[in-house]
Parts: structure tokens; sequence; C-alpha cells
């Protein structure tokens, strides 16, 4: 038999909590919130606020505040399908823009692993403003894992959970 596979995170899988996006400095600038995370996936919103706006005229959200999104979502759903908590760094992410998104709306990414190898994470994206089954961007995007192993942020957060 099989032992069933550990997940680092998973001491915070389920409903989102603020620790999630603390250590990411962009992403706490932008008011992203974890929503929810798993073995291998993550939603995210991005509150609609002016700051991000793009497009005066139409009031639609800068596509580099998606795209951040899109990124921030990617990157936590890696590293909710690690066995061990190292830091990951984005090789690539190809954004599909497939419509604008409705102005005035909070903004959402799910991110889902689909396959981990020793050294690269490739994940699969999508962002949406109402129903997930109608997104306004889709992505790809390879990761690098243990890019950067001294001093990763998440690995205080994995330590206050140890702690607690």
């Amino acid at each position: 038999m099989t032992e069933p596979k550990h997940y680092a995170l998973e001491a915070f899988f389920g409903p989102g909590r603020d620790e999630m996006v603390s250590y990411t400095p962009h992403a706490q600038h932008l008011g992203m919130r974890v929503i929810e995370i798993g073995a291998g996936y993550a939603i995210c919103k991005l509150p609609y606020r002016d700051e991000i706006i793009g497009d005066p005229q139409r009031r639609v959200v800068f596509g580099g505040a998606i795209t951040s999104l899109l990124d921030h979502a990617s990157g936590i759903a890696v590293a909710c399908a690690l066995e061990e908590l190292v830091p990951v760094a984005t090789i690539d992410l190809r954004v599909d823009y497939l419509r604008a998104a409705t102005p005035g709306l909070d903004l959402f990414a799910r991110s889902d692993y689909y396959r981990v190898t020793r050294n690269v994470a490739f994940v699969r994206a999508i962002a949406y403003d109402r129903d997930p089954a109608d997104p306004f961007a889709g992505c790809m995007g390879a990761f690098m894992i243990g890019a950067n192993r001294s001093g990763a942020p998440m690995a205080q957060l994995l330590q206050k959970a140890k702690d607690s």
C-alpha cells in the first residue's frame, strides 16, 4: 500500500487565511486575499479598487494587476503541491485575455498544478469575475522549485504553524 502524500502546507488547507498573503508584499499591496487552498490548488481574490483601474473611460482593471493575481494564485498552488516547503519562482507565465473583466466586480483566480518534477512545476489557471465557467483570462505557467533556498518567506509561515 502507498502512504498518503503529505503536503508541506496542509495545515493551511481550506478557507484562506491572511498569512498566505502577508509574506508577499506585492500581493499584500494590491489587496489580494486567499479564498481557499488545497492539495495543489489555490483560489485568490483581487478586490476591485480605483487604484487598479487601467482604463479610466471603461473602468477596466489594468492587465498587470490581473497577471499578478494569476501569478500569485499559481505560486500558491505550486507550494500547496509540495511535500517540502521550498521557495518557488515564476519561470514563465502566459496569460490569454479572453475579454475585459466586468468593471466594478472583484476578480478571482483559480490555479491548479498538473505536474511537478524535481525542479519545475506546471500550472493552469483562470481568472473570472462572476462565474468560473465564464473566465475572462486563461493562464499556463512554469515555476522553478527551490529557486532561492535562503530565507524563504513562506518558511516563516510554516514555522509559525508548527510552533502553535
